[in-house]
This record gives C-alpha cells, structure tokens and sequence, in this order.
C-alpha cells in the first residue's frame, strides 16, 4: 500500500456546523423552518447540488429552482466554511505519523475543490496532501471512481486504500477496485453494518495500526 485518500467531510473534519448554518440561512430567506442537525447531517456526502436537492425537497422548494438554489447555498456556506467546524480529535497526529511512515497522502472529496482547499489551509493540513480532488474537479463525482482514481498520485487502485465516513464513501471504493476503511464518527445514513468495509474505527489514533496490519496482510 502507497497511497492513502481521506474523505473530507464527516472524515477529517467535522463541517457539519456549518453546513447547517448555511443551509438554515438559505431556508430563512425563502420562508422555511430550519433543519434539525440530524436530518442535515444525513444530508452530507454527495456534493452541494444533492445537498441542495434534499434540503430543498425537505422544506418544499420549487425543483425547477434548484440551480438557483444550489448557487446560493453554495454562497452561504462559503461566506464562512470554517467558523465552528473542527479536525476529529488526532486527525493531525495520525496524518503525521502516516506521513512518516512513508504513505503518500491523498484528498478526494464531494466538496468543491476551491472549498476545499480554503478548509484545509485553515485547518493547517493542506501541507500533509499530495492531490486534492474536489467534487467539481472532474465531470464526475462520487460514487463514480474517477476521482477517486486520480487521487492515487500514480498508485494502482489495488495498492491504494480509501478512508471515508459513508455510503459513498464505501461505494467509491468498491467501484474502484480499492479497500475501504470507515470512520464511524461522520455522516453515514444508514446502520454502519450495512456499509462494506475492510475495518471500522471511531478515533483517528486506530488508524495507523489499522493501515499497517492492512499492508501486513497485502
């Protein structure tokens, strides 16, 4: 194994705050009641126009709007995308020791890139990734894995390994031929057992020992 890609939201940091923030902002200015922090957390993980799409459905916007809506929603959020979101607890430690333990780093997220970029650099992160791939940065996103793919940094799919907290996430990995590792702490919509991985973990500080017993095993 020679590349590891990180999922972004729900997986090395918790946006969801924000997210919500943004979403109820949008919600205020068209009428609507806010959304529960639950209901926008199972919101999360495929890219800002499917976010959209359900927070629109949710509180009966018109459809035909949602280009509009999108952009908006996409404009709130990016007004402040770091104001009360955090890192999970030992995601710098854990990007640190895998740095130096030799593993190329990777990001592939449903967020766009731009967005994502800004997240990271605030976070003081940006340093530790070799590829950034964003839901916009191709003309695909997940599940599809071609973005997935051109987050190895030249690694074949089968000597790679994704980290994610989701359904998608799962998918992706699946559709790309790669290994799966879920983080337990994020946004996944439905019971955990249901989502096909090679390992589960709830605190960043499992991961490296989980990584190496995986190379151990390849």
């Amino acid at each position: 194994m020679k590349t590891i890609v990180f999922d972004l939201d729900g997986t090395l940091v918790d946006s969801a705050p924000d997210i919500l923030a943004a979403a109820n902002r949008f919600l205020d200015e068209h009428q609507r009641a806010p959304l529960p922090a639950a209901t926008l957390r199972s919101f999360i993980g495929n890219g800002i126009p499917k976010l959209t799409e359900r927070v629109a459905e949710a509180r009966d916007l018109d459809p035909q709007e949602h280009a509009a809506h999108t952009a908006r929603l996409l404009e709130l959020y990016n007004s402040a995308p770091t104001e009360t979101s955090k890192l999970f607890p030992n995601v710098v430690e854990t990007l640190k020791q895998l740095a130096g333990m030799g593993y190329r780093l990777s990001v592939c997220t449903n967020k766009p890139e731009s967005t994502t970029h800004v997240m990271l650099k605030a976070f003081d992160i940006a340093h530790f990734f070799d590829i950034v791939i964003g839901g916009d940065t191709l003309p695909t996103r997940k599940p599809d894995p071609a973005p997935l793919r051109a987050a190895l940094s030249g690694t074949r799919p089968d000597d790679g390994l994704l980290v994610g907290d989701s359904e998608v996430d799962g998918q992706t990995a699946a559709n790309a031929g790669m290994p799966f590792l879920l983080f337990t702490e994020g946004y996944h919509r439905g019971p955990l057992a249901e989502i096909q991985c090679k390992a589960q973990f709830s605190n960043f500080a499992q991961l490296p020992m989980i990584i190496s017993g995986a190379a151990a095993r390849a």
